[in-house]
C-alpha cells in the first residue's frame, strides 16, 4: 500500500516489526497471518474505541481467515488496575485461549499496558498484537514491550516486559481523535528530538502545526521517526538499564502530577509528560546545565503547538503543594537506593541520567510552577 514504512525492532530471535501507513486497520489480519500463521485473536479494546474500530479490526481479521472474539474495558487510567487485570483474565480462561491464541491490543496506552500485562502472565506468556489507536500510544507506549498497571503507591509499579510480536500503526484512526488527544501524544514525540535529535526537533518546529491541523505526511513522518528512535533505544536497552531510561524525560514530574490529580482525566499523560518536560528543562537551568536559551526555545515550540507547560494548567492545582509532589516522586520506578533518579538536559538533544539532584531545586521549580496557577 502506498506510504507504508516497516520499521524493525531488532531483538534477535523476538525482534519484530512496527507496519506504519494509512489504511494499515483493513491489512490486520494479513499482518497477523504473515506473522503468525492463522492463530485465534482475542482483541482486547475499551468503550471509546470499540464504536470507531472494533468493527474494522474484526473484518480485517475474519478476511483473512482469522477468528476472533472481543472485551470491551472501560475508559480512562484507573482501568489500570488490579480489578480490571483480573476481569480480563477471567475472560480469557474463560474463553479457553489456549498458547495458540493471540491477545490483540485495540486502543490507547491504557489498553495496551493492561492487555499487554494480561498476555504477558496467562499460561506464562501469549503472543501479542498492538494496534494502537491515539498518537500517544503508536509513538510510545505501543512500541518497547512495557506493560503495566497501577497501583495505590503509583504508576506502573506492578507490571513486566513482554514484547509484542507485531505492532500495526494504521495513521488514518487518528482523524477520529480530538484536538487535546492529538497534543497528548505530540508531547511524546517532541520528546525525541529534546532527548536526542535536535534535528527532528527542529523539523517539528517547521511542521508540528501541519501535523496538528491533520496534514497526513507530517503525521506519518513523526510517527515513523518516533518509532524509528524508540527501536534504536529498546534494542540497546530492552530493559531500562542504561539509556532507555532517558525515554522517561519528563515523566518523572509528570507521573507526579497524574498521581496528585488522581487519574480522574483532569490531566492526560502526555499533558503532565509535556509540563513534566518543561520542569524537567527548568531544573537543568538551575542547576546551570541548560542555556537559558533552549529553554525559552523549547518553551516557544510548545507554546506554539498549544502544549501545556506550567502546573497552572491543570484543573484544581491551586492547592497543590511541592512537598507531597517529591513524595510522589519517591514511589517511582527509578528512585535507587533511595535516591530519585532525573532525566535533566544540558541542551535541545542532549539529555542524560542522574541522582545528583539537589531535592531544593526540584522543589523551586515545582513551587514556581505552582504560584503561576495562583498568579
Amino acid at each position: 500500500m502506498t506510504g507504508m514504512e516497516t520499521v524493525r525492532v531488532e531483538l534477535g530471535e523476538r525482534a519484530y516489526d512496527i507496519v506504519v501507513g494509512a489504511g494499515q486497520m483493513a491489512r490486520l489480519g494479513e499482518a497477523v497471518l504473515q506473522r503468525f500463521g492463522k492463530r485465534r485473536a482475542f482483541i482486547v479494546t475499551d468503550e471509546h474505541v470499540a464504536p470507531h474500530w472494533l468493527a474494522a479490526a474484526r473484518d480485517g481479521l475474519d478476511a483473512n481467515g482469522i477468528e476472533s472474539k472481543h472485551y470491551i474495558l472501560p475508559t480512562g487510567e484507573s482501568t489500570k488496575s488490579f480489578e480490571q487485570l483480573e476481569r480480563l483474565l477471567d475472560w480469557l480462561l474463560g474463553e479457553r485461549i489456549g498458547r495458540d491464541g493471540i491477545v490483540v491490543a485495540l486502543g490507547g496506552g491504557v489498553v495496551g499496558d493492561l492487555a499487554g500485562f494480561a498476555a504477558a502472565i496467562t499460561l506464562r506468556g501469549l503472543d501479542f498484537v498492538q494496534v494502537p489507536t491515539t498518537l500517544l500510544a503508536q509513538v510510545d507506549s505501543s512500541v518497547g514491550g512495557k506493560t503495566a498497571i497501577n497501583t495505590a503507591h503509583g504508576k506502573n509499579l506492578v507490571g513486566s516486559f513482554h514484547q509484542p510480536g507485531l505492532v500495526v500503526i494504521d495513521t488514518a484512526v487518528l482523524n477520529t481523535l480530538s484536538e487535546r488527544e492529538v497534543l497528548a501524544g505530540y508531547a511524546e514525540v517532541v520528546k525525541y528530538g529534546l532527548i536526542r535529535d535536535p534535528g527532528f526537533f527542529e523539523w517539528l518546529e517547521g511542521n508540528g502545526e501541519r501535523l496538528l491541523a491533520g496534514d497526513p505526511e507530517a503525521r506519518r513522518v513523526a510517527v515513523v521517526e518516533s518509532c524509528k528512535a524508540k527501536a534504536r533505544i529498546v534494542a540497546a536497552d530492552e530493559r531500562e538499564t542504561g539509556d532507555r531510561a532517558l525515554l522517561n524525560f519528563g515523566h518523572t514530574f509528570g507521573h507526579a502530577l497524574e498521581a496528585e490529580a488522581g487519574y480522574d482525566g483532569g490531566v492526560l499523560h502526555g499533558e503532565a509528560v509535556s509540563i513534566g518536560m518543561i520542569l524537567a528543562l527548568d531544573l537543568s537551568h538551575r542547576m546551570g546545565l541548560c542555556p537559558g536559551q533552549d529553554v525559552d526555545r523549547a518553551r516557544r515550540h510548545f507554546a506554539s503547538m498549544g502544549l501545556p507547560m506550567d502546573i497552572a494548567s491543570i484543573a484544581g492545582a491551586r492547592g497543590w503543594d511541592a512537598g507531597t509532589l517529591i513524595d510522589h516522586m519517591r514511589h517511582d520506578k527509578k528512585v535507587l537506593a533511595g535516591r530519585m533518579r532525573f532525566i535533566l538536559a544540558r541542551g535541545i538533544g542532549d539529555a542524560f541520567v542522574t541522582a545528583d539532584v539537589d531535592e531544593k531545586d526540584v522543589a523551586g521549580v515545582l513551587k514556581r510552577s505552582i504560584a503561576a496557577a495562583t498568579s
